[in-house]
């Protein structure tokens, strides 16, 4: 398994910086404490401040986020305020205050048999593919889709990126797997694919993979209360029956899965930053 063992209960952090990038936030902290995460791994994040305290006393709990970048003791996080949770770790900035728990789940594994990395990302799903193209030392191909011109700003996160926007306002008109369709069909035997994004989108990258014979790893999401396997909040069916993401996943091969785009729909995209609870 490809993972790095979180040491145990919540710790304290401080929030070292914040960037903006088009729609997005990036919170930096330090966790000198902490081991470096693996690309693909996980935290539970909260506020050490305000947290439930707005309206209607939301949010309850704590918010997944894979990690987007790891270096020396600093962890990074991409966040989109889209709820009362999300909103709350958006207002943070520097010196304030950030409980975590991580770094959880299994992460990316090595391509296989020599095969080069295509990155699949779709919004906030760029996080675990930045860290992961870092780990790969810059040497993957980048394939990125964004609702539009502001969100596209978060493409910037990663080298040498292809853009789709829905719009068309940035790159490519259309879908980040129609990016992909044309890579596959130019060196299928060659690559092996890795995806973030909304359910929709990674159920076509597994489509597209499938029909072109590709390997393809798939960093899921879904509802999270705890993170660590006690809650039962992300069990997603597989070939081989039920597995919780916290602790089987994130990351699963997609040959596992009978079809990508039910996961996640209990409770949305948690592990991306978006915040149904």
């Amino acid at each position: 398994m490809n993972r790095v063992i979180a040491p145990f209960g919540r710790r304290a952090a401080t929030v070292s910086a914040r960037d903006e990038h088009g729609s997005y936030t990036v919170i930096r902290c330090h966790d000198r404490g902490g081991p470096t995460p693996r690309a693909g791994q996980f935290y539970m994040l909260t506020a050490a401040e305000r947290w439930g305290g707005g309206a209607g006393e939301r949010p309850f709990l704590p918010r997944a986020f894979s990690v987007l970048r790891a270096d020396a003791g600093e962890l990074q996080f991409l966040i989109e305020d889209v709820g009362p949770g999300t909103r709350r770790l958006c207002e943070l900035h520097p010196d304030d205050g950030l409980l975590l728990v991580g770094p959880l789940g299994n992460g990316f594994a090595p391509p296989r048999g020599g095969r080069a990395p295509v990155l699949v990302g779709g919004g906030v799903g760029i996080a675990p593919l930045a860290i992961w193209q870092d780990e790969l030392a810059g040497e993957a191909t980048a394939l990125l889709g964004f609702r539009d011109e502001r969100h596209a700003a978060g493409a910037g996160l990663l080298k040498r990126a292809s853009v789709a926007t829905d719009d068309g306002s940035v790159g490519h008109h259309g879908l980040v797997t129609e990016l992909l369709e044309d890579e596959l069909d130019a060196r299928a035997e060659d690559v092996e694919v890795y995806a973030c994004g909304p359910p929709p989108m990674l159920e076509a990258v597994r489509e597209l993979s499938s029909d072109h014979k590709v390997p393809v790893q798939l960093a899921l999401e879904s509802g999270m209360a705890c993170g660590f396997g006690a809650c039962f909040g992300c069990v997603v069916p597989t070939s081989d029956g039920y597995v919780r993401l916290c602790v089987d996943g994130p990351v699963l091969d997609a040959a596992e899965l009978a079809d990508a785009s039910s996961v996640g729909s209990l409770a949305g995209a948690e592990l991306r930053g978006v915040d149904r609870n």
